[in-house]
């Protein structure tokens, strides 16, 4: 899955992952500026701190995803665990989207929405009110529990990941996501990325994965 062996090198330092696409590739909807700033400054950052926390310790040459499990709710571990877990879901979200987004999911992934939440819309109207209605900084998902798919919200740097479910999707709804652009209209943001970015077939590759 997007965010372990990908984010490895040999010195079991994490790297900064790729975008798949040009900074500018998202515009309108997200301008080149807030890519830059939030993969260039804010991805970047998580990547860097997690290796100052984990060098020397047992986390050091761990995947995200291990880092994850291992730290998540254990008050003593929260910087490694806030730290690794942003490195992961922001590679997560830049792949959720895609400059040629939006449309119709492919058959298979549209048959188990349908199954979860009857059409597309309805679907998509559920993770616009999951990321809307999010408190303060955080992720809407679509995760599966067991074989289905469901919306889940989660605070700051938490993912489903910790609810021993597996993502398929998100939107990242910190402000520093969408603030340069669209400034304290979130739900604006949101229904843009549903309707123009989202990207159905990393989904349904996370689907079969």
């Amino acid at each position: 899955m997007i965010g372990n062996d990908k984010t490895q090198v040999s010195e079991s330092v994490h790297v900064l992952a790729p975008l798949p696409y040009a900074e500018n590739a998202m515009e309108p909807v997200i301008s080149a500026r807030t890519i830059g700033f939030h993969y260039g400054k804010h991805h970047k950052g998580y990547v860097e701190n997690l290796n100052k926390l984990a060098a020397g310790t047992e986390f050091a040459g761990m995947t995200l995803e291990k880092i994850v499990a291992a730290t998540a709710g254990n008050p003593d571990k929260a910087a490694i665990f806030n730290n690794a877990s942003q490195a992961w879901n922001h590679t997560f979200y830049w792949h959720s989207l895609s400059p040629k987004g939006g449309g119709e999911p492919p058959a298979a992934l549209k048959q188990k929405i349908e199954a979860a939440f009857g059409t597309v819309d309805a679907c998509k109207k559920e993770l616009a009110t999951a990321a809307t209605t999010q408190f303060g900084s955080g992720w809407a998902w679509l995760a599966l529990d067991g074989d289905k798919i469901k919306v889940v919200k989660t605070p700051n740097a938490d993912s489903p990941l910790t609810k021993n479910l597996k993502p398929i999707l998100t939107v990242d709804v910190w402000e520093h996501a969408y603030y340069l652009d669209y400034q304290n209209r979130r739900a604006d943001y949101v229904a843009a990325v549903l309707d123009k970015l989202i990207n159905w077939n990393f989904a349904a590759g996370n689907l079969r994965g």
